[in-house]
């Protein structure tokens, strides 16, 4: 696993926040916020000043963007700065033209301090501020099954009460192992519709020529197979709640039918005229860029806009290291091994773990947890080295980048041959478009291995028309 560069000279102590609780139980925090002077827009000068004090802020030329530039030259999503623990993220969503840091073309970079962005034929210039004033958040360990005291969790927390209490329509992203799952399930059960009925959908595990089927539903004779009647999910969650998980895997050619039923609340079934009327709330989620899928033509932009009405971001474990500490004891009480909590919560082990970049996030975390206390055994905590992780955690080899003798040479074979696959796969597929069958022919492998590889990863491919 190679070392991310925002944790590169920090020691790990300096990774364990110290919480500031005042006397009402809430937490003082310093605020940063994003100033924003515009220099030049379409390659006429001017001198526009905006503030932002999200964890998020989109820069593009569509009007749902929080920094608007009116510039042919720059795509509808350019690009976004996202807060990653303490540190700002700058990452280009796909863009036409490209986002320039300070000169450089980049895909995503840390913003320190200012910074000049050109974008198409604009210029913005960027410099993290903090506000000069402490704002209070609620601190609580926990908002139901969802653990975290890091200022990042807990801002989530405050956002999830008031969007729990709406009725709005609901957008969770966030990246696989991070909990949208148990996001999507908080709002419900702090919702007025806890009691009504909840249906969930993986868009991404239904073959393409049932998603309608499954969602809309059908009657009989509609299509070879359909012998009989039958309601889809929207009919089924009338009431209640729908969580469409992987959203963004929904094949584009049923895209528009999604967005008028969400727009109408009427459905209509495969293969009948009637329009029935549904009363559903709608939490959808994924783990891919939507904002990179709609610049790329994959994702109906419309459909997005009515889908993000408001948009939760699932931070990624490795933005909030100070939590292991209350996730590992939260993980420990729930599989009923409290008496090793001392020998897990160690400092030194705590201190390894918060080294580690948990690509898999807390699902990850939560499997190390577990394999420990089955195999009785903590792999020693090391920095961050570039080599493979041993079950599931921390990396657990030596620094001549030979496995420890305890570890099974099966077990390690398999994660280091899993790292490889996920490490050639990824960047291949992202070239290729998804476009299995061009990947398997430049990487000369058989198509369907290809594609059972893709699947095992979680790495996005394209669905045939």
């Amino acid at each position: 696993m190679p070392p991310r560069s925002d944790f590169n000279g920090r020691d790990a102590p300096t990774l364990v926040k110290q919480m500031s609780t005042l006397e009402d139980g809430r937490r003082a925090v310093e605020l940063v916020r994003l100033h924003f002077v515009v220099e030049r827009v379409a390659g006429k000068a001017t001198s526009e000043t905006v503030d932002f004090d999200g964890d998020v802020c989109r820069i593009g030329s569509h009007p749902s963007n929080d920094l608007v530039l009116d510039d042919p030259t720059i795509s509808r999503f350019h690009c976004r700065i996202a807060r990653e623990g303490e540190a700002w993220r700058i990452t280009d969503t796909g863009s036409k033209n490209g986002t320039r840091f300070d000169g450089v073309k980049i895909l995503a970079a840390e913003l320190d301090a200012e910074a000049l962005l050109s974008l198409g034929n604009s210029t913005v210039r960027v410099k993290p501020v903090k506000r000069g004033h402490i704002s209070r958040i609620p601190s609580s360990p926990a908002f139901g099954s969802l653990v975290g005291q890091s200022d990042t969790m807990q801002r989530l927390f405050a956002l999830l009460e008031r969007v729990a209490a709406s009725e709005i329509d609901v957008l969770v992203h966030g990246e696989s192992g991070t909990g949208k799952e148990l996001v999507a399930s908080e709002v419900v059960a702090r919702s007025a519709r806890a009691d009504g009925p909840v249906v969930v959908v993986d868009c991404g595990s239904i073959s393409p020529s049932l998603v309608e089927s499954e969602l809309f539903g059908h009657v009989r004779g509609a299509f070879t197979g359909a012998d009989r009647e039958r309601e889809g999910a929207f009919e089924a969650a009338d009431g209640g709640t729908l969580f469409l998980d992987e959203i963004g895997e929904l094949p584009l050619e049923l895209q528009p039918k999604l967005l008028r039923v969400l727009e109408a609340r009427e459905v209509r079934r495969v293969g009948q005229t009637r329009m029935r009327r549904i009363d559903v709330r709608v939490i959808a989620a994924t783990n891919r860029d939507l904002e990179r899928e709609v610049n790329r033509g994959r994702f109906r932009e419309d459909l997005y806009y009515r889908l993000a009405k408001v948009a939760l971001r699932v931070p990624p474990l490795r933005d909030r290291l100070e939590d292991i500490p209350l996730l590992v004891k939260n993980f420990l009480g729930m599989i009923g091994h409290g008496d090793v909590s001392s020998r897990l919560l160690g400092g030194e082990a705590i201190l390894g773990m918060q080294q580690y970049d948990w690509p898999g996030n807390v699902r990850e975390l939560k499997n190390y947890v577990e394999r420990s206390v089955v195999l009785d055994e903590v792999p020693p905590p090391t920095r961050r080295s570039g080599t493979v992780p041993v079950y599931g955690g921390p990396s657990s080899r030596k620094n001549d980048g030979e496995p420890q003798d305890s570890i099974p040479f099966r077990v390690a074979k398999e994660q280091a041959v899993a790292a490889f696959e996920r490490a050639y796969l990824g960047p291949l597929l992202e070239r290729c478009n998804g476009n299995v069958s061009q990947a398997a022919r430049e990487a000369k492998m058989d198509r369907m291995y290809l594609h059972q590889l893709a699947q095992r990863y979680g790495l996005h491919t394209a669905r045939k028309g």
